[in-house]
Formats: structure tokens, C-alpha cells, sequence
């Protein structure tokens, strides 16, 4: 059988559909312009996008699991409902699903509490799902990587609880693994919720600290400070997401993201390796700014 891939493109779903190809799984995508992508070799693409229900019906065709990520955007509740709808009027009962750590506890914050709500969907409709929630991403960190390297200064604005950043090849390997589990069970499995985290939990000095290490040079955290956050992102993106980003970073300041006991352990033995670490991270960017142009 096939297993669907949506948000095939991001971050997270273009490594969650590598390591279902390396697993030797058949892998059908959705993806809004298939010319602009690029998959490895035998994986069927459809076109067309979560409210697109003729094309959403065609990508459910023959499908009995489905990786679901929708993105951060004005309307991501109603493509997830509505996914959920077709997806069970499809036949679909095995479900991976991507959340977010907290979902819920930040319920202040719009996609917190969206992902809460597909959550309780997923449970109150009877699919058998893994529910995965990731901390905050490593690679978030990428946008800021030249006010570090040639600033000095760590910006994001994630406080002194400490945050367990994870990357994204960890999310798409435990991803790929639990959609492989559910699509080779004899039937439905109940329900079942991982934390995804990194090996360390961190706080905003930890970060510049790992930074002026790999650097050899002082780097300095920029302070708690979401509403400068906001108003920095608002030059770039839609301020009603730059104020959405805001909550998120008073809950990273006021909360944090604390894994639970056993989530580094847990996920270590499902990978069978260590987890991606910032340090090597950081490491990789400090490298490749010190190359000569």
C-alpha cells in the first residue's frame, strides 16, 4: 500500500518522504506545484492542496495511512478539519500527525491551539494516529544565522526556562518510522503522543554560549524581548503572524519547552542513534562562514 505525504515540500515532510523512500515505502505526495518540486525517483505526485477537495479525494484514493502537516496560515484549522473529513470518508484510519510540544498548555497561541483541536479530532473520531510534537526547530535558527555570524548577537528571544530544540531529520525519521509501524499493522492502533525533542535543553545565554564557542569570538543573547520580536517580524510577514510568533516566544520566556522524562531516551532508541545536537549546528554554519569565498 501507498502512504500519503502532505507538506511534502517543508522541512519536515521532504525528510519524512526520504526516509519512507529509503525504507522501501510507497510514497504518493500533494503538492500545489509539482514542477517546482523535486522527489526522489517512484514517488507519485498529485496535484492540488488541502482545500482542493477534488484533488484531495484523487491523493486519498487507495491510501489507508497519511502523514498530515499543514502550515502556520490564516486558515490552517479549516484544512486540517477538512482533511480529517476526507481523509475518514476515504477509508483512512492510520494517521501521523505533526503538532507542536505544549499544544496543550500554550493555548493563547493560534497554531497551538489549532493543533490541539486536530488533536481532539483525531481522538474523537476514531482514527488510530501517533501524534508527534516537536520543540522548537534547530534550523528556525538558519534566518538568523547572519546577525549572529556578523553581529554577534543571538536574537531569538526564547528565555531562561530553556528550550529542547530538535531537528528536523530527527522529526522526519520517527515520522517515517511510526507511518511504516501503522501501515504494516494487521489493524488500527490506538493512539499514542511523542514529544520531539533534542538531546539538550537550552536557554537563550546556553545558545550565544554554544555560538561564542564555535565562533571564537563573544557572542551575546539579545534578551527577552517578544515585542521587539513582533515588530521585526512584521517588516517581513503578515503582522497578524508576526503577533502570532510573538505569543509563542512569551510562552518560550514565560514556560519554556521542557521535555519530559524520557523523551531523549525514547526517541534515541526508536532512532537506534544519538539525536542531533544545536552544537553540530551551530558548528556546520561556523564552519561554512569561515570558508573562503
Amino acid at each position: 500500500m501507498t502512504i500519503l505525504v502532505t507538506g511534502a515540500t517543508g522541512r519536515v515532510g521532504r525528510h519524512v518522504v526520504q526516509q519512507l523512500v529509503k525504507r522501501g515505502a510507497e510514497v504518493r505526495v500533494l503538492s500545489r506545484e509539482p514542477g517546482k518540486a523535486e522527489f526522489p525517483a517512484g514517488v507519485e505526485v498529485v496535484k492540488g492542496d488541502l482545500l482542493d477537495l477534488d484533488s484531495l479525494r484523487a491523493a486519498f484514493s487507495g491510501i489507508k495511512t497519511l502523514f498530515l502537516l499543514n502550515a502556520v496560515t490564516g486558515d490552517e484549522f479549516t484544512q486540517a478539519l477538512i482533511t480529517l473529513n476526507i481523509a475518514r470518508e476515504a477509508g483512512v484510519d492510520r494517521i501521523v500527525y505533526l503538532s507542536v510540544i505544549h499544544a496543550d498548555r500554550f493555548v493563547n497561541v493560534p497554531h497551538f491551539a489549532v493543533k490541539f483541536g486536530a488533536e481532539r479530532m483525531l481522538e474523537q473520531m476514531g482514527f488510530g494516529a501517533t501524534i508527534l510534537r516537536p520543540s522548537y526547530f534547530i534550523d528556525n535558527d538558519l534566518t538568523v544565522r547572519d546577525v549572529i555570524v556578523n553581529h554577534g548577537v543571538y536574537p531569538m528571544p526564547i528565555g531562561s526556562k530553556g528550550v529542547a530544540m530538535v531537528d528536523a531529520r530527527d522529526i522526519g525519521e520517527v515520522a517515517a518510522i511510526e507511518l511504516i509501524r501503522r501501515e504494516q499493522a494487521a489493524g488500527k492502533l490506538p493512539i499514542e503522543t511523542i514529544n520531539l525533542v533534542g538531546p539538550d535543553t537550552l536557554t537563550g545565554p546556553d545558545v550565544a554560549a554554544i555560538w561564542s564557542d564555535v565562533l571564537g569570538r563573544p557572542v551575546a543573547y539579545g534578551g527577552d524581548d517578544p515585542t521587539g520580536f513582533e515588530q521585526n517580524l512584521a517588516t517581513f510577514m503578515p503582522k497578524w503572524m508576526a503577533y502570532e510568533m510573538r505569543l509563542m516566544a512569551e510562552r518560550f520566556v514565560s514556560d519554556g519547552m521542557i521535555p519530559e522524562d524520557g523523551d531523549v531516551a525514547r526517541l534515541t532508541k526508536m532512532l537506534g542513534r544519538p539525536l542531533h545536537a544545536y552544537r553540530d549546528f551551530a558548528t556546520q554554519i561556523a564552519t561554512a562562514s569561515t570558508k573562503p569565498a
